[in-house]
């Protein structure tokens, strides 16, 4: 599996419609997701799933009145309850011999340890499709989301223990055995075991809301300085990880602090919200903005690794309602 910032073929993306995770915030969703798109079709195509044809027409309207180009997104019509595809869909690996995109895994889902009875059919939406993407699919076996680990490409991989050895997952299978599993399906060779995730995080500790690679030396890890943050004690245990660990190659790591954004819901619980939710792309980095004071900070640290790509805020706050953000909405299906 290559890292994020591989040449993509195209982004999957599933168009927002469940009530239940968006409560009277569908319109505003809608409004991110054609934004987002808006910046991913410029310089690769979009594979975006739609329940019917009914709201294939009325989503394609939406998007022309942005300007965007219908024939570089591809419609798929099929029946999903929720938008983090990064979670329940598969995740696309490149052979290095053929030098061909045509293999992808597909992990079992199960609406984060069954959490979620309404959004478990999501882990049957893929198998309908993918001879869409062209890919030959393998069922990896085991319960897995693909927010719940990122990779460098050359052979790391990133994770918590928090999320893949929650007996609510795979309650059978011991920490060994998930890692092999996990660094077979990848093609990865070094796992790196964080400890927790973020605070009120129903994800059970996600790590694309902590640490991420932005190549294959560097990690972007989130770091608050405010000692009364639920997430600051977390986040420093995962710091002093990091510090300690090496790549698959013996090498320790470039450490890059991200700040933590503290945003409330209208009902005063502390939001999941994270910059390093963002999205590597083939011409942007998408980074979510909570209208916090740290919100231009996370854009500028981020910008400083990406000097190849435009870095890009989008307005998450309605997002983030649903318990993620950019990240958790995309997946990347790369080329060679």
């Amino acid at each position: 599996m290559p890292g994020e910032w591989h040449c993509h073929r195209s982004t999957w993306m599933a168009w927002p419609h469940d009530s239940i995770t968006f409560p009277d915030r569908i319109p505003q969703v809608e409004r991110v997701f054609a934004e987002i798109v808006f910046h991913l079709h410029q310089a690769e195509r979009i594979d975006l799933i739609v329940l019917d044809a009914s709201m294939q027409t009325r989503v394609e309207k939406i998007l022309r009145s942005l300007g965007i180009d219908l024939l570089r997104v591809t419609f798929h019509c099929a029946d999903y309850a929720d938008v983090w595809i990064r979670d329940w869909g598969p995740s696309f690996l490149l052979n290095q011999m053929t030098k061909k995109q045509d293999v992808c895994i597909k992990w079992q889902y199960n609406a984060y340890g069954n959490k979620f009875p309404d959004l478990l059919k999501d882990d049957r939406t893929f198998f309908s499709l993918h001879d869409a993407s062209g890919q030959t699919m393998f069922d990896a076996g085991v319960i897995m989301e693909g927010g719940s680990f990122d990779v460098n490409g050359a052979g790391a991989l990133l994770t918590t223990g928090q999320c893949l050895l929650n007996p609510n997952r795979n309650p059978q299978l011991d920490q060994e055995q998930i890692e092999k599993t996990v660094q077979t399906m990848t093609g990865s060779s070094h796992v790196i075991w964080l400890k927790n995730g973020i605070f009120n995080d129903h994800t059970d500790g996600h790590i694309d809301d902590v640490a991420r690679f932005v190549d294959p030396r560097t990690i972007v890890m989130a770091e608050t300085k405010d000692a009364s943050d639920p997430n600051y004690a977390v986040l420093q245990e995962n710091w002093r990880i990091l510090k300690r660990a090496v790549d698959q190659d013996g090498q320790p790591f470039r450490l890059v602090a991200l700040p933590m954004p503290k945003m409330y819901y209208d009902d005063r619980q502390q939001a999941p919200a994270s910059y390093a939710n963002f999205y590597i792309a083939n011409q942007h980095v998408l980074v979510p903005q909570y209208d916090q004071p740290e919100d231009s900070l996370a854009l500028e640290i981020l910008q400083s690794r990406f000097s190849d790509r435009k870095v890009v805020g989008i307005d998450c706050r309605d997002l983030i309602y649903g318990g993620g953000a950019i990240h958790c909405i995309t997946q990347q299906q790369p080329e060679f």
